[in-house]
This record gives structure tokens, C-alpha cells and sequence, in this order.
């Protein structure tokens, strides 16, 4: 009877363990996946809180830029042909160097996902 006993104690053990496990993994995953959300979260506010300023800036550099462009040229739709012309350039080169730069954003946001 003790071979019996000492069976049933041994499972009793390895199914309490196994429900630690299971109870410990779940409690894993659910500070992964709050951590990984407040992550995110911030990177959208952040991103959303800097982008609205620097878009901001550039309005407002692009129109001084645009009218001292144009006093010095003595023509103030050249000087606003001279800026959109910049702009598109950037354009063009944001767009060519698209693949460069997810890559370089997936590198960054994987180190902090998947640590």
C-alpha cells in the first residue's frame, strides 16, 4: 500500500506544480501584455505630443522662411514656390529612404518588445 501512497502523493505534488505553472505563466503574460500596452500607449502619446510641436514649428518656420525668401528675391510667391519646392525635395527623400527607416523603427521597437 505505501507504493500506492507514495504514487498518489508524487501525482498530488506534480499536479499542484503543474497548476503553479500554469497560474505563474498566466500572471507572466498579463504583466508582458500591461507592460507592452503602456508602452505603446506612451510611444503614441509622445509621439503624438512631439509631432504636434515640431509640425507647429515647421508651419511657422515654412511661412518666415517662405517670406524672407521672398523679400530677398523681391517676390513673395517665389519665395513660397522656394519653400514647397523644399518640401517636396524632403518628400522625395523620405520616400526614397522609406525601407531604411521602418527597418531602423522595427529594430528599435523590438528591442523593447520582445525583452
Amino acid at each position: 500500500m505505501s507504493v500506492f501512497e507514495s504514487l498518489n502523493n508524487t501525482s498530488d505534488k506534480a499536479t499542484d506544480l503543474g497548476e503553479k505553472y500554469l497560474k505563474t505563466s498566466q500572471e507572466y503574460i498579463t504583466l508582458k501584455a500591461f507592460q507592452q500596452l503602456t508602452f505603446s500607449f506612451s510611444l503614441i502619446v509622445k509621439l503624438f505630443a512631439v509631432g504636434g510641436l515640431v509640425f507647429l514649428g515647421l508651419v511657422f518656420l515654412a511661412i518666415s522662411g517662405a517670406i524672407a525668401i521672398g523679400n530677398a528675391l523681391d517676390s513673395l510667391t517665389l519665395g513660397c514656390l522656394v519653400v514647397a519646392f523644399i518640401f517636396v525635395v524632403l518628400a522625395i527623400l523620405v520616400y526614397v529612404l522609406r525601407k531604411h527607416i521602418d527597418r531602423k523603427i522595427i529594430q528599435k521597437i523590438s528591442i523593447k518588445f520582445f525583452n
